[in-house]
């Protein structure tokens, strides 16, 4: 295992949810960390749980716009001396079928998810090469198993699960390792919004097979993260059942696979797509009032 203490961590979307909660641990293990994230007042918050200290750099910066995450990344360099590990874990999801989700909230989910994470790992490269570090990029469960009423999250997720598969390739000569993160539902604000604002979601998440309909705790996720970083890995699951989906990918894309969800998306994407258009908006409230950010 490697010690993290004295580690310099960038962590995106570090203001809540995992990448809070991710931080927290790290902070605790002695690592120095650079946070950015959107929201200016969760970033304040997280800073003064963490008492503000000289190991802490908090940055509002978008992943869409990548001389704001240079910006910060010279920031880190500036203040820490460089950077050992990478966190790419802003993420965000839409609402409603493709048929139904609002074309921008669409591609709003395809630049945050995965422009962003090139946008972090564009901008953080050369100090975490410097270091000889590694590169944690949050994808899912959603990279082996599709959820209806989620394309452009599913189709993000197995992005950047292929792109740091070809990450790792590219970077292993220079002594930096990557890593792809793959968690089922966890019960962070993307999931308790959601359930919040589209019922037939949360139905749906009902009627999925066991453990496919099981939530995992930000806490549970966090230490498999914080794990994973410290044993460099190459994957990062959780819960670890999740790592059989890896293996059971390709059957899990055809028919005999696909049953049990069929069988509740049949009823529940229309329900869901009618409630999406009665909401008057793809994405959560809190996104919404992000966009204008």
């Amino acid at each position: 295992m490697t010690s993290l203490q004295d580690k310099v961590v960038f962590i995106t979307g570090g203001a809540r949810g995992i990448g809070a909660e991710v931080a927290r641990r790290l902070h605790n293990k002695g690592a120095k960390l650079v946070l950015t994230d959107l929201g200016k007042a969760e970033l304040d918050a997280i800073a003064a749980e963490l008492d503000g200290d000289d190991r802490l750099l908090t940055v509002v910066a978008d992943v869409r716009n990548l001389p704001a995450m240079q910006a910060a990344a010279d920031q880190a360099v500036a203040r820490f001396g460089g950077i050992d590990v990478v966190v790419a874990n802003a993420g965000i999801a839409s609402y409603g079928s493709v048929l139904q989700v609002d074309p921008e909230a669409f591609k709003r989910v395809l630049d945050v998810n995965v422009l962003g994470v090139f946008h972090t790992v564009r901008a953080t490269m050369p100090a975490v090469i410097e270091r000889r570090g590694y590169v944690l990029i949050v994808s899912s469960l959603a990279a082996y198993a599709a959820c209806p009423g989620l394309a452009p999250y599913n189709a993000t997720k197995a992005g950047v699960e292929i792109f740091a598969n070809a990450l790792r390739l590219e970077v292993a000569h220079h002594g930096v390792d990557v890593g792809s993160a793959h968690m089922s539902w966890i019960d962070t604000a993307l999931i308790r919004d959601t359930r919040a604002d589209v019922p037939a979601f949360n139905e749906l998440l009902t009627r999925l097979p066991w453990p496919l309909n099981k939530t995992t705790s930000v806490n549970k996720c966090a230490a498999a993260f914080v794990a994973g970083i410290e044993g460099r890995k190459s994957r990062v699951f959780c819960p670890e059942w999740v790592g059989l989906a890896r293996w059971l990918k390709p059957v899990l894309s055809l028919r005999i696979g696909e049953l049990p969800v069929r069988r509740a998306a049949a009823q529940l994407v229309p329900q869901m797509d009618d409630e999406v258009a009665a909401l008057g908006r793809s994405t959560s409230a809190y996104n919404k009032t992000l966009e204008k950010s």
